[in-house]
């Protein structure tokens, strides 16, 4: 996996930034962050990750396709293939859970389904759709 950081070193990648986002979000939130890392990190092969916008990024030739974030009332995860997006939008209904052209907002980190993150992941991996 291709993996941008915040300071270039000699070829080396530093991920501070992002290991420092990590360690600032809420308590009751890391776990929930840490493993959506996780999932992007393992199934986003191909695609570089870096701290843009202020907040963890995965990027395909320049473009970014999916990023989460600790906002103020929820955790935002960030799909930006709009076919992705379409085709799972079923499976993100629910209390605590709300949905955006490109974002879903969880209320509480265990409204997160992961199974269903995953797949979402997956699907953006294989998709070349459009970008919202």
């Amino acid at each position: 996996m291709l993996i941008q950081g915040v300071i270039d070193l000699g070829g080396l990648r530093d991920l501070r930034g992002l290991t420092a986002y990590l360690k600032e979000v809420p308590a009751e939130r890391r776990d929930a962050l840490k493993k959506l890392c996780d999932l992007c990190r393992a199934t986003l092969t191909g695609f570089e990750e870096s701290m843009t916008y202020g907040a963890p990024c995965y990027s395909r030739n320049g473009e970014v396709e999916v990023g989460f974030a600790s906002q103020k009332n929820f955790i935002g995860l960030y799909i930006l293939r709009t076919d992705v997006m379409k085709t799972h939008r079923d499976q993100l209904k629910g209390k605590g859970v709300s949905i955006g052209k490109g974002a879903i907002r969880y209320s509480k980190p265990e409204k997160i389904d992961f199974g269903v993150v995953e797949k979402m992941l997956r699907a953006t991996q294989a998709s070349m759709g459009p970008v919202c």
